[in-house]
């Protein structure tokens, strides 16, 4: 096992930039051997703070800092490219959230990953998805895993907690456009619940999407999204998001045949049916009853590392140790993808998709969105707020 440090570069230095750099300043394993950004005067400043060397294009950090590994944390679009660069030279990534903004990219981005470890076998690719990390979504996971509550018949998921102001979305020339964003809530906030989702449930065989374009907000994309699920074992979810409701919610409710699983408010609750209410339904000759059932709270232990240092962490030491596992692998960024896609394909063709749907489609519908824009977006306003406020919502 190597004691040496990893010498990492990172690529892009906005507002996820800044918690990056924190960690890697608290992260005893990493040489910060470069940052990158379009804007010279950014760069210039944070690699003066960080005691590091400034580069303003991706390629020439790629090719003269030494770097064995980079973060990836700029607008989406550019996810892939600098990927795949990363990849064809050898080097490891850990990407921020989305992989891609459509699912072509995401495939691409993959392929070029399994290309690049027939050269670099040790190569290691990861997702920035943290919310796996965070102690209540780990414990749903594990209830779900365990079985307790038997075969699933529903997850509905209300996360109106995403509010965003018109400051914030004028904040960058990028956001909220098709051209430099490639989409709103499903894009920006809601990768790491689609995650979270598929993590827990898989992603779904059909899905029927309802997105409501610039509905509270001066902005081309959705803000506001409903959407319906339906997966192979017969399990329907539903998932209910806005960037505009204020005081929010985040509730997830796990529905199986043994009882129901419910967060809500840092608290988690387990309602657990002394019998199957599937068999208490074919079974029973009562008409109106319902199956006794016994609530339990579980408790869970909050005071545990997590967040994206801890993924930061797992990325670092599989590169050093050549073993163990990442929070989450770069290859299953495209499950999150492929949902939001889905749901924003069938809301502009206003018809269900069948999973895998065609993503050629779908790219054609994005590129078509872009070139017919007629939006127009006035000068950033620069906003200055603790970011980490819109961390695990």
């Amino acid at each position: 096992m190597s004691t040496s440090r990893i010498k990492v570069g990172l690529v892009g230095l906005g507002n996820i930039g800044k918690t990056h750099i924190r960690n890697i300043k608290a992260i005893e394993q990493i040489e910060l051997v470069g940052v990158c950004d379009l804007v010279v005067e950014k760069a210039d400043r944070v690699a003066s703070e960080c005691g590091t060397s400034a580069y303003y294009d991706h390629k020439e950090l790629f090719k003269h800092s030494g770097l064995q590994a980079v973060i990836i944390a700029v607008p989406h679009y550019s996810h892939p490219t600098i990927a795949i660069d990363a990849f064809e030279s050898g080097i490891h990534v850990l990407c921020e959230k989305p992989l891609a903004v459509h699912v072509n990219d995401a495939l691409r981005t993959i392929a070029a990953y399994a290309k690049a470890k027939q050269q670099y076998p040790e190569l290691v690719f990861g997702m920035m998805f943290q919310e796996r990390t965070l102690p209540f979504y780990k414990k749903i996971k594990e209830v779900v895993d365990s079985g307790k509550l038997g075969q699933l018949t529903r997850a509905s998921w209300i996360n109106t907690a995403w509010f965003r102001s018109q400051a914030y979305y004028d904040s960058g020339d990028w956001r909220a456009t098709w051209a430099g964003e490639g989409g709103g809530i499903l894009t920006n906030q809601c990768p790491h619940n689609l995650d979270f989702y598929q993590w827990v449930f898989g992603v779904p065989a059909k899905i029927s999407g309802h997105a409501h374009i610039g509905k509270y907000h001066h902005i081309e994309v959705e803000d506001e999204v409903t959407a319906y699920f339906e997966h192979e074992n017969g399990m329907i979810g539903h998932f209910i998001v806005t960037t505009a409701e204020s005081p929010g919610v985040n509730r997830l409710e796990i529905v199986g045949e043994n009882g129901r699983l419910v967060y809500e408010r840092d608290k988690l609750l387990l309602y657990l049916n002394q019998i199957s209410m599937l068999q208490h339904l074919r079974e029973t000759t009562q008409g109106f009853g319902n199956v006794k059932c016994e609530e339990t709270e579980i408790v869970v232990d909050t005071d545990v590392p997590s967040g994206h240092k801890v993924v930061t962490e797992k990325f670092i030491s599989k590169i050093v140790t050549g073993t163990g596992e990442l929070i989450a692998e770069g290859t299953e960024g495209i499950h999150s993808v492929t949902i939001a896609n889905g749901i924003m394909l069938s809301s502009f063709t206003k018809q269900m998709v069948e999973v895998p749907f065609d993503s050629d489609q779908y790219e054609e519908l994005l590129k078509e969105l872009i070139s017919s824009s007629k939006f127009y977006k006035e000068a950033s306003i620069a906003i200055e707020e603790d970011i980490t406020q819109s961390f695990s919502k």
